[in-house]
C-alpha cells in the first residue's frame, strides 16, 4: 500500500481515526500527501447503504470534503509512546484494584472484614496469616499469601510507571508549565501534553473543554435552551484526571485559612461538590489551552487585558 501512495500524486487523504491510523497518517504525510483523520462517528452519517468497504470508502471521501468537518490532530510517535505509558499504568491500576477487591471478598467469605485501601491490606493481611486461631485452612492461607505478593508486585509496577512518567515530565518544559496550575500534577500535565500536542488546533479554550467532554449537553429547540449534564465526550482518561485533580484543589483550598481563592469559595457555596469539581476542571482545561497556545506561564492573579 505504501508503494501505491508513493506513486500517487500529492492529494488529500481521509482516514478514520482508528487503530494504526496515526502511524499511516505520518507515513503518508512523509510522501507529501495532506492526511486528515476523522472520528468514526462523524463519518457514519455519510454511509448511504449497508456497510461494505466500498460504501465506507465513499462515506470517508464525502466526509473529508465537508467544510465544517472536525479533524483529529495527527500524533507523533513520541506522543504515542508517552500515552502508552499512561495506558499501561491505567491498566495496572485497574488490575491492582481488582486484586485488592478479590482479597477482601475472599476474606469476607471466612468472616474477616477489612476496610478499603492498600495500606489496610498491607497492614492487616499479614496479621491474618499469622493468626493461627482464626480457623483459616492451610490451603487458603497459602493462596492468600500469593495474592498479597501479586498485589505488591502490581503496586510496584504502578509506581515504576509513574516514575517513568514523572521523569519525562521533568524533561518537558510545557509539561512543567502546566504543573503550575492548581489541580494539575505531573501525571495529568504529561497526559495533556501528549494528547493535545499543538493546542492551536483548537480555536479557543472552550473548544478544548468541549473536546474533553467537560461542557453541558444541549437539548434545545424553538429558541429555548435546555442544558443537561456534561457531554462526557472525548478522552475519558484525561477527563478523569482533570476532575480528580479539581477535587484535590477544592479540598486544599477549603483547608487554607488565609489567601483562599474567592472564585472557588463562591463556587463551593453555590454548588455541590461534584458540580464544583467539574466547573474547576473546565476552567483548568481553558487555562491549559491558553498556556499551550500562547506559550505563557501560569499567573494566579492574571486578568485579561481590556476586561472590565
Amino acid at each position: 500500500m505504501r508503494d501505491f501512495f508513493a506513486r500517487l500524486p500529492a492529494c488529500r487523504i481521509g482516514l478514520e481515526a482508528c487503530g494504526s491510523a496515526h502511524y499511516w497518517a505520518r507515513e503518508l504525510t512523509r510522501l507529501g500527501h495532506d492526511v486528515r483523520l476523522m472520528a468514526p462517528q462523524f463519518v457514519k452519517p455519510y454511509v448511504k447503504t449497508n456497510k461494505t468497504d466500498r460504501a465506507d470508502a465513499e462515506a470517508i471521501c464525502e466526509a473529508v470534503g465537508r467544510p465544517n468537518m472536525r479533524f483529529v490532530p495527527v500524533k507523533s510517535a513520541h506522543q504515542q509512546a508517552v500515552l502508552a505509558l499512561h495506558r499501561v499504568r491505567e491498566a495496572r491500576i485497574k488490575a491492582r484494584t481488582a486484586q485488592s477487591n478479590q482479597i477482601r471478598g475472599l476474606l469476607g467469605e471466612f468472616g474477616i472484614a477489612l476496610r478499603q485501601g492498600l495500606a489496610t491490606l498491607y497492614r492487616e493481611v499479614p496479621q491474618v496469616l499469622e493468626d493461627g486461631e482464626n480457623g483459616l485452612p492451610d490451603v487458603f492461607r497459602e493462596l492468600l499469601g500469593d495474592l498479597l505478593e501479586r498485589l505488591r508486585a502490581l503496586d510496584a509496577e504502578v509506581k515504576a510507571l509513574e516514575g517513568r512518567i514523572k521523569a519525562w515530565h521533568r524533561e518537558h518544559p510545557i509539561s512543567r508549565r502546566l504543573e503550575q496550575v492548581p489541580g494539575i500534577g505531573p501525571v495529568t500535565a504529561s497526559a495533556l501534553v501528549a494528547s493535545i500536542g499543538d493546542a492551536r488546533w483548537f480555536a479557543n479554550g472552550r473548544q478544548l473543554a468541549a473536546w474533553l467532554g467537560l461542557v453541558p449537553r444541549q437539548h434545545s429547540s424553538g429558541g429555548k435552551e435546555n442544558l443537561l449534564g456534561i457531554s462526557k465526550r472525548g478522552d475519558r482518561y484525561l477527563r478523569m484526571l482533570l476532575i480528580h485533580g479539581a477535587r484535590s484543589a477544592l479540598c486544599a483550598d477549603a483547608r487554607r485559612e488565609a489567601g483562599a481563592d474567592q472564585w472557588l469559595a463562591g463556587l463551593r457555596e453555590r454548588r455541590c461538590a461534584n458540580i464544583a469539581a467539574v466547573a474547576l476542571a473546565n476552567k483548568n482545561a481553558r487555562i491549559v489551552w491558553a498556556l499551550m497556545a500562547h506559550d505563557r506561564d501560569y499567573q494566579p492573579d492574571y486578568t485579561r487585558q481590556g476586561a472590565a
